[in-house]
């Protein structure tokens, strides 16, 4: 068996209603669900919620919500982790089952892309497998902003380093990961030991915060729709 967890609480407070707001023609949440059914990967793809009318927009997109998640797992500073692990226990699935958690808010996941990091989790056995993507700019010329306004280099050693010279940082692109059920509920962090990355093009790839993130993710979606449809 293989199982899509999707947490998606009804709390957000930086952008009210999130998961279920409209984007590009349907609510955001309805994007990960449908990538996940084209993948043709899960048994189940399941919505954790607190949220009644997230539970009813994610069945009529065709996943289930069969649990209500608890107010202790719906605040603004549990994370993803113990969330996973509570959908895990509820589902009572086996230890070696495959279970991605698959954010409510990656408009831009592919079902390619589910599917290369499962297989990224068979091939290598990591603990976990997760999205990333590559800075657009070395960090290692990153500033450091005052209250002033005044500006300066957090490793000014790095200022005459040319920037192919530079080794490659990358980020966690905040899409999905990858992991056994015994692995979520062991209580191991995601970048404890031996996590794998899944390499995606910062030009899919949005972290969706802010009404700024927001605005830009749409900008972003025309642009990839207009390039898939010309």
């Amino acid at each position: 068996m293989i199982v899509a967890v999707i947490p998606a609480r009804g709390g957000s407070k930086r952008i009210p209603g999130k998961n279920i707001r409209p984007f590009a023609g349907k609510p955001i949440i309805a994007w990960s669900i449908e990538a996940a059914r084209e993948s043709g990967l899960f048994d189940r793809i399941v919505v954790s919620t607190d949220d009644e009318r997230i539970a009813e927009v994610a069945a009529a997109c065709g996943a289930e919500a069969p649990f209500r998640r608890p107010p202790g797992l719906a605040d603004d500073h549990t994370p993803t982790v113990p969330v996973i692990a509570d959908a895990i226990a509820r589902l009572n699935v086996a230890d070696s089952t495959a279970v991605c958690c698959l954010y409510a808010t990656a408009p831009f996941v592919a079902p390619a892309d589910l599917r290369a990091g499962h297989r990224l989790l068979e091939e290598t056995r990591a603990p976990f497998v997760l999205s990333v993507t590559s800075f657009a700019f070395p960090i290692q010329r990153a500033l450091r902003r005052h209250s002033s306004g005044a500006v300066e280099m957090f490793d000014p050693a790095q200022m005459q380093t040319r920037s192919q010279d530079l080794e490659e940082a990358w980020h966690d692109a905040g899409q999905f990961y990858w992991a056994r059920a015994a692995t979520w509920q062991s209580g191991a962090g995601i970048f404890d030991n031996g996590a794998y990355g899944l390499p995606l093009p910062r030009h899919r790839v949005q972290d969706i915060d802010t009404e700024e993130d927001w605005i830009r993710a749409e900008h972003m979606m025309r642009i990839l729709q207009a390039e898939a449809h010309p």
